[in-house]
C-alpha cells in the first residue's frame, strides 16, 4: 500500500484499528507477528473478558460509568501498546512473547480499578478514580490467579500497571528486569499516546475533569481551566515523561507505520500535535468565551 494514494480517511481507519473495524484483529495480527506459535486465545478471552467488564455483564461487576476513560480508551491504549513493540521489533529491541503477552494483559486492565464491583461502589464509580491504578493491579491479580496463569504475571504485571500513573517515577531499584521495565515503559507510554491522539481528545477533557472533579481531585477550577492549562502540561509533564521515564519509546511509532503500512509518518505524535495546534488556535480566539469554544468543539465522544 503505499502513501500516496491514502486519503485521509483511510489514514485515519488505519489508526483506529487498522484492517478492520474492529481493533482486536490488528492487535492479534501484530501479537502473532511477534509472537508465532503463540496461543492468542489467552488474548481473545482477556478481550472477551474486558468488554464484559465495561458493560457490566461480567460476574462481580457493574456497568461502567466513566465516559473518558472508557472501554474505547482500554481498546486504543492495547492496540498503542501492540504497535509499540512491533516498532522496537524492527529496531533490534527484541521482547519475548511471555512479556509481550502480560504486557497486553495489564494494558487491558490498567484502568479496570476505575470500574465499580458492588451496588455502593457503583453509587460513587467515580470515586475510584483517585487509587485506580493500585485496585486495577488487586482485580488483575485475582483474575490472573482465577484463570491460572503464571505466577509470575501476578507480580510483574503489578509492576506493569505502575507506569501508567502520572505520580509514579521509577528510581533505581524499583525493577531489576529490564525486560519488565520495558514492558512499563511501552505500556505507560501507549496509555498518554492513545489519549492525547484521539480525534476526540479535546472534546473529552471536559469529560475528564467531570472524572477528577467527582473522585476529590481539585487541581482544576473548571473544564475550561483544564483545557487552558493542557497545552502547558503537555510541554512540562507529559513530555519530560515520554522522554526520561518512559524511555523515549514513542518514536517507535514511525518504525510501527513505516513496516506495517509504508506510511512513514508517526501518527500519534502527528495528531498529538495537530490537537495542541488546534487547541491553541482556540485559546487564542476565545479565551474565556465559553459560547465561543462550543463553536470550536463540536464533535460528540463515543462514550463506549
Amino acid at each position: 500500500m503505499s502513501e500516496n494514494y491514502l486519503s485521509n480517511l483511510q489514514m485515519y481507519a488505519i489508526f483506529e484499528s487498522g484492517e478492520t473495524a474492529n481493533p482486536l484483529d490488528e492487535i492479534l495480527t501484530l501479537t502473532l507477528q511477534l509472537c508465532p506459535g503463540a496461543d492468542p486465545t489467552i488474548l481473545e478471552r482477556v478481550h472477551k473478558d474486558i468488554t464484559g467488564i465495561f458493560s457490566g455483564k461480567y460476574p462481580g461487576f457493574r456497568e461502567s460509568g466513566t465516559k473518558y476513560h472508557n472501554l474505547r480508551h482500554t481498546y486504543s491504549v492495547v492496540l498503542a501498546a501492540i504497535r509499540l513493540f512491533h516498532g522496537l521489533l524492527h529496531e533490534k529491541v527484541t521482547v519475548s512473547s511471555d512479556f509481550i503477552f502480560q504486557g497486553l494483559i495489564s494494558a487491558y486492565f490498567h484502568d479496570i480499578g476505575m470500574l465499580p464491583q458492588a451496588s455502593s461502589e457503583a453509587k460513587n464509580y467515580a470515586s475510584l478514580t483517585r487509587y485506580h491504578e493500585s485496585r486495577s493491579i488487586a482485580i488483575l491479580s485475582s483474575y490472573l490467579k482465577k484463570n491460572k496463569l503464571p505466577r509470575d504475571y501476578w507480580k510483574n504485571c503489578a509492576a506493569i500497571i505502575q507506569y501508567t500513573s502520572l505520580d509514579w517515577d521509577e528510581t533505581p531499584g524499583n525493577i531489576t528486569n529490564n525486560a519488565l521495565e520495558l514492558c512499563g515503559q511501552v505500556i505507560g507510554t501507549a496509555d498518554l499516546l492513545a489519549q492525547m491522539a484521539d480525534r476526540y481528545y479535546l472534546e473529552s477533557l471536559p469529560l475528564l475533569f467531570q472524572e477528577r472533579r467527582e473522585s476529590g481531585i481539585e487541581d482544576y477550577s473548571s473544564a475550561l481551566d483544564l483545557m487552558l492549562n493542557t497545552i502547558e502540561f503537555h510541554e512540562k509533564v507529559i513530555k519530560k515523561r515520554l522522554r526520561e521515564t518512559l524511555g523515549n519509546l514513542a518514536p517507535a511509532m514511525q518504525t510501527h507505520f513505516r513496516k506495517r503500512w509504508n506510511i512513514d509518518k508517526n501518527l500519534y505524535l502527528d495528531n498529538i500535535n495537530l490537537n495542541l495546534e488546534y487547541l491553541r488556535m482556540i485559546k487564542k480566539d476565545c479565551v474565556t468565551d465559553l459560547s465561543c469554544w462550543g463553536k470550536y468543539l463540536r464533535r460528540n465522544p463515543p462514550f463506549s
